[in-house]
């Protein structure tokens, strides 16, 4: 495979940290000869980008799970691809992988690489959805909900930011596990796309005035788990919602994730104690003895139609910067996808 390669790589590179929400010269295209992998590693070209909130964490100068994108260096984030030169035995030329690389087409990884699994479509499913709903995305549903949040048929589940692409996910597993299904989003087309997907009740923030009431509308009897992809005033809200021994997966906090310098301060946090709560946060990587677990649950609820991918896909590997801004600024539903080829 290796005689077809290009001579460079191209990576889309951090130009300036963003203030607020990410602007197009916050980003740059840029080419290097192209990568050799040495003994033990692995050359593998982009098939698909993950686009993802957590990347805007990553271009701040500030410590997080990751360390900070530096100016000049390609931007982190998921990728899956196919492995185009191998020097290891265990990933032969051809597997396609996921693995948490770079925003580059064609980029270097060893076989301790974080994230790094192999993925083999069943047919008929498109590879993209290896990225998306049958993917990263659905492992980390499934983890909020079940490894974290311990969600239970008949339980109450409420779930923020719900047509987003985790949000979208973990609504449809709660409802195949036959819980009640409370979403959140803002706006018309979002919230029929949640009644479309099952929701048993629908909260559009935007159209209401009081948000707190219509949560008491949507879960009178409270709330068991909650799935929050927010945080901020919502999970302020949500706290004294909460049912006695609920839990709380923190999943996202996408609410100060383009004003990082000012999070908000909860004021709630006494409901903990008065409710006997659990709040974790998690990352989905941290749960790897559950994933063969999760995974099997998310092939076969695609298989019979209960789980349906919600996505908006690009085109083009230039594209990936305006793809992740369309996300922060808060204007897409499903899964952001970057298709490479």
């Amino acid at each position: 495979m290796s005689s077809s390669l290009p001579a460079t790589a191209r990576h889309i590179i951090l130009r300036r940290r963003p203030v607020g929400v990410p602007q197009a010269d916050c980003f740059a295209l840029s080419e290097t000869p192209m990568p050799q992998p040495g003994q033990g590693q692995m050359l593998v070209r982009m098939l698909v980008g993950s686009v993802d909130p957590a990347i805007r964490g990553f271009l701040d100068d500030r410590p997080s799970y990751m360390p900070p994108v530096a100016i000049g260096a390609p931007v982190n984030g998921m990728s899956l691809g196919q492995i185009v030169v191998s020097h290891h035995p265990d990933w032969p030329e051809g597997a396609f992988v996921r693995v948490f690389g770079t925003w580059s087409d064609h980029f270097v990884i060893g076989p301790g690489a974080l994230g790094l699994e192999q993925v083999t479509p069943a047919p008929g499913v498109p590879l993209r959805a290896y990225m998306g709903a049958l993917g990263p995305v659905g492992l980390t549903a499934w983890v909020g909900l079940f490894a974290v949040g311990a969600a239970k048929a008949g339980e109450t589940v409420l779930i923020s930011a719900a047509a987003g692409a985790t949000g979208s996910t973990a609504l449809q597993l709660a409802k195949a596990a036959g819980c009640r299904v409370v979403a959140m989003a803002g706006g018309a087309h979002k919230a029929q796309i949640l009644r479309d997907l099952g929701a048993d009740a629908v909260v559009d923030y935007r159209a209401v005035s009081d948000l707190g009431a219509a949560l008491d509308a949507a879960a009178p009897g409270g709330i068991d788990v909650y799935f929050d992809n927010i945080g901020g005033p919502t999970l302020d809200l949500v706290l004294p919602r909460m049912r006695e021994q609920g839990r709380i997966a923190l999943c996202g906090m996408i609410a100060q994730y383009n004003d990082a310098d000012h999070p908000y301060g909860v004021r709630n946090l006494w409901q903990m104690v008065v409710k006997r709560l659990t709040m974790r946060g998690f990352l989905t990587y941290d749960h790897a003895d559950r994933l063969g677990e999760a995974q099997a649950m998310l092939d076969r609820l695609h298989h019979v139609g209960q789980l349906r991918p919600l996505e908006n896909v690009h085109h083009g590997f230039e594209r990936l910067p305006e793809a992740f801004i369309a996300l922060m600024q808060g204007t897409t539903t499903g899964k952001t996808l970057v298709e490479i080829a």
